[in-house]
């Protein structure tokens, strides 16, 4: 996947368990992650859950590129398998999707809005996706404001194990009408 657009160019390589697990540790911990739920994580500890995603057949881990340097992570899973097996009536072409922009002191304005709109475009490039699914925590208003830029549409609040969440979905059709309005 390469995305091209006024912020840069997007791609996506698959994350390294072990040779990424320094650099992503340094994502998860930052202040700015709360809402992945790894603040208080060692170094083992993300090395391990990033093994767990590369060896479960229904989730996957990237590094996301900007302008070919490491700028987010973005995780794609089955949702009907992980993470929201059995809170909601999941769909064939279903796809769950995490996002996390990497840390900086130089926020550039625009550039959270271009990520999620290049991981979009990556998981809707698989012509099985009909419709991404996301969980995020309740209180993660900036979150959801990306979100609904980009097509999104809650469907309701869920209480999983590690937080409440509003269940929200994205189809291809969404999508694509946020991009055509220059969304």
């Amino acid at each position: 996947m390469s995305t091209t657009t006024a912020a840069g160019t997007f791609g996506l390589r698959p994350l390294d368990p072990l040779e990424d697990a320094e650099l992503v540790h340094g994502w998860v911990t930052h202040p700015k992650a709360a809402f992945w739920l790894m603040q208080n994580a060692a170094l083992q500890d993300v090395e391990r859950e990033y093994m767990a995603i590369a060896a479960h057949e229904h989730h996957d881990a990237f590094i996301g590129l900007h302008n070919g340097e490491p700028a987010f992570l973005m995780e794609r899973y089955n949702p009907a398998e992980v993470e929201l097996k059995g809170l909601y009536e999941a769909r064939p072409g279903d796809v769950g999707m995490h996002f996390l922009v990497a840390p900086t002191d130089t926020p550039v304005h625009g550039f959270t809005r271009a990520v999620i709109t290049a991981v979009m475009a990556a998981l809707f490039e698989d012509p099985a996706t009909e419709r991404v699914v996301v969980e995020p925590d309740v209180r993660n208003s900036a979150v959801h404001a990306l979100n609904e830029a980009v097509g999104f549409e809650i469907a309701e609040k869920i209480r999983k194990p590690d937080k409440e969440a509003y269940l929200s979905f994205c189809t291809r059709e969404q999508f694509l009408a946020t991009q055509e309005v220059g969304g």
